[in-house]
């Protein structure tokens, strides 16, 4: 302990709030000591006992890049299983490895990045457009199934306890969603109606109802003003109440006066964002902060109240207490076989199965030889996504079926990811006659294709040490085209397995077509589970997969005109919400009354099955959205010829509509809920092959 004579340093007084504290420990600091605690990296003051620590780790679907973890399947993954307690979990199992790697590395001295408990994760940006590459780190297009999961991901993470279990992160505030070659220098221009309709709901909810503990800024501008530096955004933190801390995204105010030309020195830059409520800079620019004191572009109160803000955070953590409730988490809980199962259970229920002409479940005794084909068969990058950590054990889609299938099965790599040929020195196409050989002497293929985070992901750039991109066309890569056109012509039965994070059309006709995403360590047992009807797939789309690219909006243009199910019924593949199961489940009455939807269903199917009734509401008011939104979902099981009544809150924002000067108010006088395992448009009613039943609420 730190005394001062014989009286204890006020921070080390746990029975004071993290405010106190926080407020006591900056107060102790020099400026020169306060600043130094702003950077990402910030060292140690030995003097107060504030050892060094490094802001940045992440967390998205596991915790990431520091050695062995759990692997969940990625985030859009996480969003089709609409199993919000699943979510939880999940953060929560995130959370508590975390805890377990920290306690170990602080004691072995070893503080380096993505060590810390401050998680920069979820990404609850809308994936507004299919050819954004970091579109498969977030929770899909709709607000509302963003926000949901978005909460309990955050509440996974930070516990319920006396002590933050970890600190997640609401990033990238607020407008964000690619182009990625262009995220330095971009000015993302957005009406009033579209920010409060679409953009901002999700950041609102997780600071007012999850009390999300941090929240970064993005690259972009937002109409004219730096994400990290908006007078408009920090705003609005302030008036929902948010008592966090704000990070800058990743040499992002570097950006203001490098690419957006905002400012003209890093001073300057530096006290633009401190000035604005940035409190921590992922980067190097608040290097120069003690420069901007000197030139008198910032007071010593802005250094205080950013470096209070970061101390109260690390009270928050438990960081100067003797002990916490986490300190006997074991190093061995870190993917110990129960957070594995959990990992397993959300690969299942995030599966999507798109069509299905009556092959699936493979028949026992039908089959004697599957061909496995496709790049992706055998492929752990197909597993794993971005923001990942590593697997202690991996198991591909090949892998998962040779353990299920007690035949013969022939393997046959067939193409590159993306590349005309496998071997340099070959001719283009060298692996198809290989593949299609593989087909000709089986009883059924299943051709396992798609991309990895390797084709679509973030920019590669001095804030990402991995480099990728955004899509140009929503196509499998040429060589896969190639070799599905091949595949089908053999004449045998085909399955199509694409493992992606966003809308891809084969452009094939496949018996069966199911979409993993990136569905983890366990993808590959969860795929056989299904297969083979162990499990029957229950996950929805939590985007809609669109045709092509052509009929799109701009990619630059952030007017939701045009995008996404609630702004658009045209150019669709697959609907938002969509997704076949082995079951019949049926949606066959809706009431409601004070804020609940009371929906009952029946399985008139012969298996049993896990759904999702969902709820879409429709507005009549001239400024509602054309047409219906999410706004409730329940996962159910039933059993063969089971009934199920179950009770769905709606929630009262779902009666309100947004005028175009952004105002957010109850103008409607009559609105439809809707009732089903899909959405109510004819698209989705046909492909499913069920209808939504609905009630008029006046």
């Amino acid at each position: 302990m730190f005394r001062k004579g014989n009286r204890m340093e006020k921070y080390l007084d746990e029975s004071l709030s993290a405010q106190e504290r926080a407020e006591a420990l900056t107060d102790a600091m020099t400026t020169e000591e306060q600043a130094s605690q702003l950077r990402y990296d910030s060292p140690a003051v030995e003097r107060l006992g504030i050892a060094a620590y490094n802001w940045w780790n992440e967390g998205l679907h596991g915790l990431a890049r520091s050695g062995i973890a759990t692997m969940f399947p990625q985030a859009i993954g996480l969003a089709a299983m609409f199993d919000t307690a699943l979510t939880e979990k999940a953060g929560h199992i995130t959370a508590v490895e975390a805890r377990a790697k920290y306690k170990v590395y602080s004691t072995l001295g070893d503080r380096d990045i993505y060590k810390g408990l401050t998680l920069w994760a979820p990404n609850i940006n809308i994936f507004r457009d299919p050819r954004w590459g970091r579109g498969h780190e977030t929770y899909g297009e709709d607000p509302f199934l963003t926000a949901e999961n978005g909460k309990a991901y955050v509440r996974g993470i930070q516990g319920n306890g006396k002590t933050l279990l970890a600190a997640a992160c609401a990033k990238h505030f607020a407008v964000h969603s690619g182009p990625e070659a262009l995220r330095h220098e971009f000015d993302a221009k957005v009406s009033a109606k579209d920010m409060e309709e679409t953009y901002l709901p999700a950041f609102e909810a997780l600071v007012k109802e999850a009390n999300v503990e941090g929240v970064m800024g993005a690259y972009n501008r937002v109409n004219g003003e730096p994400a990290c530096a908006s007078d408009t955004l920090m705003a609005k933190l302030r008036e929902w109440g948010f008592d966090g801390y704000f990070v800058s995204d990743c040499w992002a105010i570097r950006d203001f006066h490098e690419n957006h030309h905002v400012t003209a020195t890093a001073s300057e830059s530096a006290a633009m964002a401190i000035k604005a409520g940035c409190d921590v800079n992922c980067g190097c620019t608040y290097m120069n902060l003690l420069t901007a004191l000197d030139e008198g572009l910032i007071t010593k109160e802005h250094i205080r109240t950013a470096c209070v803000h970061l101390m109260r955070t690390r009270f928050r953590l438990g960081m100067l207490d003797k002990h916490t409730e986490y300190d006997d988490i074991p190093y061995t809980a870190v993917s110990c076989s129960e957070h594995k199962a959990v990992s397993l259970e959300c690969a299942e229920k995030s599966i999507v199965l798109l069509r299905n002409n009556g092959i699936l479940p493979l028949s026992p005794g039908k089959y004697s030889t599957l061909a496995v084909i496709g790049p992706n068969a055998d492929s752990r990058a197909a597993l794993e996504g971005n923001y990942n950590g590593r697997a202690d054990r991996y198991v591909t889609f090949l892998d998962g079926i040779r353990e299920r299938f007690d035949g013969r099965v022939i393997f046959a790599e067939g193409c590159h990811l993306y590349k005309d040929r496998m071997s340099v020195l070959a001719q283009e196409g060298d692996r198809y006659a290989e593949a299609v050989a593989a087909a000709l002497n089986a009883d059924a293929v299943i051709l396992c294709v798609g991309l990895d985070a390797g084709i679509e992901g973030e920019e590669g750039d001095t804030g990402n040490e991995f480099s990728s991109g955004d899509k140009n066309d929503l196509r499998l890569p040429p060589p896969q085209r190639v070799l599905a056109e091949k595949i089908m012509a053999a004449g045998k039965p085909v399955i199509i397995v694409t493992a992606a994070g966003s809308s891809i059309n084969t452009e094939v006709q496949p018996n069966a077509l199911i979409h993993t995403w990136y569905p983890g360590s366990e993808g590959g047992t969860a795929l056989a589970e299904i297969l083979f009807g162990d499990v029957s797939p229950s996950g929805k789309l939590p985007v809609t997969f669109y045709e092509n690219t052509e009929k799109l909006p701009p990619f630059t243009d952030y007017s939701m005109k045009g995008r996404t199910y609630r702004y658009t019924d045209s150019n669709i593949l697959f609907p938002f919400g969509y997704g076949l199961t082995y079951g019949d489940v049926r949606v066959t009455g809706i009431e409601y009354k004070d804020g609940t939807a009371r929906v009952t269903a029946e399985n008139r199917g012969s298996r049993s099955t896990e759904d999702v009734i969902q709820l879409y509401i429709k507005d009549n008011c001239e400024y509602a959205v054309p047409n219906e939104s999410l706004c409730g979902f329940r996962r159910v099981r039933l059993g063969a010829g089971e009934k199920v009544t179950v009770d769905i809150p709606v929630p009262q924002k779902a009666f309100t509509a947004v005028d175009n000067d952004g105002n957010r108010s109850r103008y409607g006088t009559s609105f439809v809920l809707y009732a089903g395992t899909h959405r109510p448009d004819k698209l989705s009613c046909r492909l499913a092959g069920s209808d939504c039943v609905s009630t008029v609420i006046e």
